[in-house]
């Protein structure tokens, strides 16, 4: 006597997942279903527009813009945005730029950077200055030297040194004749300035004490042997020319000094100085001011 098998399988619920929904889960999930949750679409049901609870806070739309909001959105004037493309340029700066009060053009400051090229005449007044006094020292140098321009020669010109009272009567010609031709020349062409111009100052400087001592009191006339009017005057020159710079008219011209000279001037011209008063009291000593002032 057979026993009938006994139905193992589920009674049927309402709303429980039929066997083709569960052989459609396997097919797509590659398991069985475990949960009513694993076919959701099988097990809860969807609701509808007529179903669905209704309210104000359900059926209106998010707002998503801000005039949804009810926010006006704020757009930045044109001179506000300029502002801002400024600012976010020089962000990197710790200074900001200085603003233009001339009205277009550089400010001083930035034409002095960039070397200002509105200089006039001046380059060519130093050019005829240097030619003026570079020449008038060479050629008391080429007297000294040769017998050019009626001049005494080497041989007297030690001569005359020696009978002036100077040690060293052809060191002492060297020396001069070597600052005013040297110095003379590096003028005119407006090379190593600095150098000429100090070259050139202790040598007149020392030509200056030379003659002021041949008689007492202050001989600044040109009318007796000794006056020292011509040496003052290429003293003063010298100085010019060590202060101001060659100009552009010169081979120095790429040179910081030959338009903007600065401090190295003045060291240039304390040592200038201090090499004509050591060479005149080496080689000739004595003092040159008596009968000047205090000088007695």
């Amino acid at each position: 006597m057979t026993e009938e098998p006994k139905d193992t399988s589920v009674p049927k619920t309402e709303g429980a997942a039929t066997p083709t929904d569960e052989q459609s889960a396997v097919s797509s999930t590659g398991r069985g279903v475990t949960s009513p949750y694993d076919s959701p679409t099988g097990v809860l049901p969807r609701l509808s527009s007529d179903t669905a609870p209704s309210g104000p806070e359900l059926t209106k739309d998010v707002p998503r813009t801000e005039e949804e909001l009810g926010l006006d959105p704020e757009i930045p004037s044109v001179g506000e945005q300029t502002r801002a493309n400024e600012a976010a340029s020089y962000s990197y700066a710790s200074i900001p730029p200085a603003s233009n009060a001339s009205g277009g053009e550089p400010s001083r400051p930035l034409r002095r950077r960039n070397g200002d090229a509105r200089r006039g005449t001046l380059d060519l007044g130093l050019f005829v200055l240097r030619l003026v006094v570079g020449g008038t020292f060479i050629y008391h140098g080429l007297q000294k030297l040769t017998t050019w321009f009626n001049g005494q020669g080497l041989d007297n010109t030690r001569d005359m040194m020696a009978s002036g009272g100077w040690d060293h009567a052809t060191l002492s010609t060297i020396l001069v004749i070597a600052g005013e031709v040297g110095g003379g020349g590096l003028l005119v062409l407006g090379l190593a300035t600095p150098l000429a111009a100090g070259a050139v100052l202790a040598v007149i400087i020392d030509a200056w004490l030379w003659k002021q001592g041949m008689i007492p009191g202050f001989q600044y006339r040109s009318s007796v042997k000794s006056g020292v009017e011509l040496e003052s005057i290429l003293a003063g020159t010298a100085v010019v020319l060590l202060l101001t710079g060659p100009g552009r008219l010169s081979f120095d011209r790429n040179r910081g000094w030959a338009t903007r000279p600065a401090y190295g001037s003045f060291v240039v011209l304390i040592l200038a100085v201090a090499a004509a008063i050591g060479t005149w009291y080496w080689l000739h000593g004595g003092n040159p001011l008596t009968g000047i002032g205090p000088f007695e």
